[in-house]
């Protein structure tokens, strides 16, 4: 595995620029390490498909424009804190392997964004109790979780060394996060957990799975010294073949969410279409692992989680209603 000119021109160039100073630098952090263009859309169907999934199960109405701002806010807060946490644990390699990126060639500082994470931590609190005070526990939970996981639950060797082991634990955070956007419908309505949430969970923790793994799928000349992708640990063969079944098994649990509140056979249509898009996207990597369908993992797993989210949370208010 080696360093290629093709995969850190763009990053080296960024590196030589002349640094950006101000309010600046913080809207380049932003641009490189947490692209609110790419992420907000996202964040914003899972926000407000979990609070309107919820009250769906529930059978109540359209759940208040307060549940769901809270819902999207809190959570894109969530994947910010998450962003930095990551920034603390991987300096040490990032620092080695990948000078290129923001914190390593001192575009941003450590503390610098510790204290953004606690402000954030401020706001979440505050909504919280402005929303419902009952939530305050499932934050709490979300925050503890998101502590361990940060020092790789205290055993980073061993989890390291057990990269599905590694995955799973991590994206055990995902669902972790939905139960609080779901909280904002049921927990704020004063009324227990509904039946069926479980699977909406479930689609949750394997979306994060997709969008993991699609994520770190390269051909085989971009792949870089020091980086741990998908397709260096279990091959150009293996690898997307994960991918392609993570997409098939969030389809399978969807169903059942969609089952739950009386939406099968449209998503399933859905569902169908997606699953087939995925299939191609990695067979077609397989048979021959270039960059040009390598770079199809990423916006086909963020194409698959949109609809995904959108089709159990606002596809039913539109045509069940």
């Amino acid at each position: 595995m080696t360093t290629t000119p093709q995969a850190t021109a763009s990053e080296a160039a960024a590196a030589a620029e002349t640094p950006p100073r101000g309010f600046a630098r913080w809207v380049t952090y932003q641009r490189e390490r947490f692209p609110l263009a790419a992420h907000g859309p996202l964040v914003l169907a899972f926000s407000f498909s979990a609070v309107s999934y919820s009250s769906l199960l529930r059978g109540a109405g359209l759940p208040p424009l307060k549940n769901i701002i809270v819902a999207f806010i809190t959570a894109i807060l969530f994947f910010f804190q998450l962003r930095v946490a990551d920034e603390f644990k991987d300096f040490e390699d990032d620092s080695r392997w990948r000078p290129y990126r923001p914190v390593p060639r001192g575009l941003v500082k450590l503390p610098e964004l510790a204290v953004l994470a606690g402000i954030g931590a401020a706001i979440q609190l505050a909504l919280a109790l402005w929303l419902a005070p009952g939530l305050t526990p499932f934050l709490l939970l979300v925050w503890a979780y998101m502590g361990v996981m940060t020092k790789e639950f205290f055993v980073s060797e061993w989890l390291k060394a057990r990269p599905v082991v590694y995955l799973v634990s991590h994206m055990a955070i995902m669902p972790l996060i939905d139960l609080y956007a779901t909280a904002c419908d049921w927990r704020a309505a004063g009324a227990p957990s509904p039946p069926g949430l479980v699977w909406f969970l479930f689609v949750s923790f394997l979306n994060g799975v997709v969008i993991e793994v699609g994520r770190k799928l390269r051909a085989p000349e971009l792949e870089e010294e020091g980086v741990e992708t998908y397709t260096v640990l279990w091959g150009t063969k293996v690898a997307p073949t994960v991918w392609a079944a993570a997409v098939a098994a969030t389809a399978a649990c969807a169903l059942q969410a969609a089952r739950c509140i009386h939406f099968v056979v449209p998503d399933a249509i859905l569902l169908a279409v997606l699953v087939a898009l995925a299939v191609v996207t990695a067979a077609r990597f397989t048979a021959r692992p270039e960059t040009k369908r390598a770079k199809w993992f990423e916006p086909v797993s963020g194409l698959w989680t949109l609809s995904m989210y959108l089709s159990l949370g606002a596809l039913p208010r539109w045509l069940l209603r």
